[in-house]
């Protein structure tokens, strides 16, 4: 899927302009890019959470002239599925058993869905509508 093709899947399952659905697509990918800026992680429940991880400097090697060259430290995103996305990608071809745009929605600490889906430590949860809340639904802190 493309950007463009998501953009066409928002606007035609919110029955939003293209423009409108594409400033909430942009704002998305925008707010998880910054929150990995800034050493966040992203947790969106019953999808996967994204964050960052560090590549130590290694001794790496020009393919073109074989000389050997420093490649320094970086940090790379990372994408872990949640077992939920992990057990809809496997269930089967069954395209109804498949979670739509339409049922995804914000959910509070207890489950229960709300408009602002933010928890108390400030992160913000999705959770896929039918996921019946565990007791992993919010981390403990402590």
């Amino acid at each position: 899927m493309t950007k463009a093709a998501l953009v066409e899947e928002v606007a035609r399952v919110t029955e939003l302009t293209k423009k409108d659905a594409e400033v909430i697509v942009d704002t998305v990918f925008r707010c998880i890019i910054d929150a990995l800026h800034r050493g966040e992680k992203i947790e969106l429940r019953g999808f996967g959470s994204f964050r960052l991880r560090r590549r130590e400097p290694r001794k790496g090697r020009n393919p073109k002239t074989g000389d050997r060259v420093d490649v320094p430290s970086k940090r790379v995103p990372y994408f872990k599925p949640g077992k939920d996305l992990k057990e809809l990608i496997n269930s089967g071809p069954d395209a109804s058993s498949r979670p739509t745009a339409a049922t995804l929605q914000p959910s509070s600490p207890t489950g229960a869905a709300t408009n602002a889906g933010s928890t108390a430590a400030g992160r913000r949860h999705v959770a896929l509508s039918g996921t019946p809340p565990g007791p992993s639904a919010v981390p403990a802190r402590g």
